[in-house]
């Protein structure tokens, strides 16, 4: 079944909230991930469940289907694999794909986009970390630990970012704090939650609670 590129768009991101939100997701929580009104969001919200897309009652969370979970996850594979051509063979910068495979990801050609990944290598991961799904839609979400998981003289490794808007993937950027770079938590800081910590070995930093919940990590051992 054809969806419209808001359709699409809809779907994919009801798919995302509800990785956190298994029982279903509101309608608030879905029009200000897509920065609309509520009343617009649960318009959209009956024309996918007319389409079996989502489940839908009044009044009560909204939960996606299994046909929109394979549907969003076509556009997410698509999405992520862009977000890859654009990042590793046209020298776009980390915060720059985003906007373009937004495009980019509605393209309907399955042979292009089979193309695309075999061009790629077969990637795992995109530029920010996430997952991409494989050609049959399997797909390994992040475990939800992230740097505020971490205490003092732990240790982690950069793997993923719940955040990847542009402003923050430019402060990640300026702060050294990237995919791949060990973390060690040198201080945490009961107060407000902030904590001082040691990039790579020799970069010190003091990062918000707020940072340190956006950045999903590997734990390490010493």
């Amino acid at each position: 079944m054809d969806l419209s590129y808001t359709e699409e768009n809809y779907l994919k991101a009801i798919y995302l909230l509800s990785l956190d939100k298994p029982d279903g997701v509101n309608t608030n929580d879905i029009a200000e991930e897509m920065n609309t009104k509520a009343s617009s969001a649960t318009d959209m919200i009956k024309k996918l469940h007319k389409k079996s897309m989502l489940d839908y009652k009044a009044y009560q969370p909204v939960k996606i289907t299994e046909t929109g979970k394979k549907t969003a996850i076509k556009v997410l594979r698509k999405h992520r694999l862009w977000e890859k051509f654009l990042f590793d063979k046209l020298g776009f910068e980390w915060h720059e794909v985003h906007e373009i495979a937004e495009e980019l990801e509605h393209i309907k050609s399955e042979k292009l986009i089979i193309k695309l990944d075999s061009f790629l290598g077969h990637p795992t991961h995109d530029p920010h970390g996430d997952p991409i799904p494989d050609r049959e839609g399997n797909i390994e979400h992040h475990t939800d630990f992230t740097i505020a998981d971490l205490r003092e003289s732990q240790f982690g490794m950069v793997i993923g970012l719940k955040d990847t808007s542009p402003d923050f993937l430019k402060y990640l950027d300026e702060s050294g704090l990237t995919l791949g770079k060990s973390v060690r938590i040198e201080k945490f800081n009961e107060y407000d939650r902030s904590m001082n910590v040691i990039v790579n070995m020799e970069n010190r930093l003091s990062i918000t609670d707020r940072v340190a919940k956006n950045i999903y990590i590997k734990k390490l051992t010493r």
